[in-house]
């Protein structure tokens, strides 16, 4: 009897009413992984082809996305509140705003009117997000628990602002591009050393945000791309952003081997694709103003590692929508 009221009552629920806001992190790891291709073709000889076939896969995916969460806004709209204002959760609406920003780079060959009207949403929709966030944490009392790798999207996210501006024949060194770079890193700082305080002195992060921990190296991988594309220099800070990236990478590898041991795959562990996306993009563009077999095999090597994540992702997340099983993998 139970059995058939909890199978009818999951039947009235709203078709797409688990989708997390969170799988727009998809969209980001294919863009980067899109980018980080493109480069490795000029640099090394790579067919942009496989670029190209990214880049279109990440429109696609975020076209579905879109449709979906519009869905789940109009029929589940209680829970798209409730995700929101969760003091975890609700950060990772960032990459709804960070995939728009990013999505220029792939979609600017198509059209460029379109790629600048994203761009333009993006910047105005990651700006406004950044402000509520920060509104939020400091007029209300946040607990340590929940001081997560997911905090970092909302402020952090602005680095990405003005990576498309080239692309789009915008001068990234204006004063939007100053803005974003200087407080993407400020905040990059305290809060990098309030999670990694949080990571020392409490209960171990649940099990399903454990691929969030790769979100950490983000904000020096990108940054470092950041900074190249703003100040169109490469200097001691931005060859220190690469080198802590590196750093970073190294000891949360480390910890990533045994996560399929320990956490059955979910959804949420796309969160680990954009940052070693990033983190690939990082060390292409240094590789290029640094030769050297070091910097040429780290950047090889972690194109391979992106790669290999990113569609070993891609094809366990389209099994699970094949077989019907993507509401538990949301969970």
């Amino acid at each position: 009897m139970n059995a058939m009221l909890q199978e009818e009552a999951t039947l009235r629920r709203p078709l797409l009413d688990y989708l997390p806001v969170g799988l727009f992190g998809s969209v980001m790891g294919l863009i980067g992984l899109s980018v980080a291709w493109r480069l490795a073709a000029r640099l090394y000889g790579m067919p942009a082809e496989v670029a190209d076939v990214i880049g279109v896969c990440a429109m696609v995916v975020f076209a579905a996305l879109a449709l979906a969460y519009a869905w789940k806004c109009m029929t589940a709209w209680q829970a798209v509140k409730s995700e929101f204002q969760h003091p975890i959760a609700g950060s990772l609406f960032g990459a709804v705003w960070i995939s728009l920003l990013l999505l220029p780079l792939v979609s600017v060959q198509f059209s460029p009117q379109l790629a600048l009207g994203l761009w333009v949403i993006g910047a105005c929709g990651m700006t406004l997000f950044a402000w509520l966030i920060v509104s939020r944490w400091m007029s209300e009392r946040q607990q340590m628990a929940h001081a997560t790798p997911a905090w970092i999207v909302p402020v952090v996210g602005l680095l990405d602002i003005p990576l498309a501006m080239p692309a789009l024949g915008l001068n990234a060194d204006t004063r939007l591009g100053v803005f974003a770079m200087a407080v993407g890193l400020f905040f990059a700082v305290p809060l990098f050393t309030l999670i990694f305080s949080r990571l020392l002195f409490q209960d171990p992060i649940p099990e399903g945000l454990r691929p969030s921990l790769m979100i950490l190296v983000a904000p020096f991988s990108v940054g470092y791309s950041t900074y190249l594309t703003v100040t169109r220099s490469q200097d001691v800070f931005a060859e220190a952003l690469y080198l802590i990236s590196l750093f970073l990478l190294a000891v949360l590898i480390g910890q990533m081997r045994y996560l399929a041991r320990c956490c059955p795959f979910r959804v949420s562990w796309w969160a680990v694709s954009f940052p070693l996306a990033a983190s690939a993009i990082c060390a292409i563009k240094f590789a290029g103003v640094n030769p050297s077999p070091f910097t040429h095999g780290v950047a090889i090597f972690l194109l391979a590692v992106a790669s290999l994540s990113i569609v070993g992702l891609f094809v366990r997340t389209l099994k699970g929508l094949l077989s019907g099983e993507l509401r538990t993998l949301s969970g």
